[in-house]
């Protein structure tokens, strides 16, 4: 959508190559029920191939350095731990995105784990990251999480009724 859209420029505008991936076949949801739809319809092993190409693609680009970070919000910020999983990168970065995974799981991420996340929110709840945080230090895995306690899901899109605007400028910065 054109909010992801803009994290990429903003990305690129900062010397980054960005690549904003389209897992929902073209189609954009515009409110939260056909959200809730192409987030359902999303077959996994489809996703992971895709999102899997796109790492084998920038690792061959000229144009980057040799390093690859994932980074997503809400949905795409699990598809960003779910591609560091499937093809481990340099870097992974989630913001408010589902976490639940094992230990056993998290041994196969290469690099560090940026985690932005909302004490308010009621889908990726305080607990579910309390497990992913102890996992990843279970595991040794070099991360920092981040808690906004006032915030709830999706604080960080200036399109949405969730915005805050100084926890997102502190998670960007």
């Amino acid at each position: 959508n054109d909010q992801i859209k803009s994290v990429a420029a903003q990305l690129a505008e900062e010397g980054f190559v960005a690549l904003a991936v389209d897992l929902y076949d073209g189609q954009v949801a515009k409110d939260p029920d056909t959200a809730q739809k192409l987030m359902g319809a999303v077959q996994d092993a489809q996703a992971t191939e895709t999102v899997t190409t796109w790492v084998d693609q920038l690792y061959g680009m000229k144009e980057v350095n040799g390093k690859v970070a994932t980074l997503g919000f809400c949905f795409g910020g699990g598809w960003s731990l779910n591609a560091s999983l499937a093809h481990p990168v340099d870097a992974t970065v989630i913001y408010y995105g589902r976490c639940d995974q094992s230990a056993d799981t998290l041994k196969s991420l290469k690099g560090p784990v940026l985690g932005h996340f909302a004490g308010k929110d009621g889908w990726i709840t305080p607990k579910m990251v309390d497990g992913f945080e102890a996992n990843l230090k279970a595991d040794g895995k070099p991360a920092e999480i981040y808690r906004y306690a006032d915030a709830n899901h999706a604080f960080a899109n200036p399109t949405g009724q969730s915005y805050e605007k100084e926890d997102a400028r502190q998670a960007w910065d």
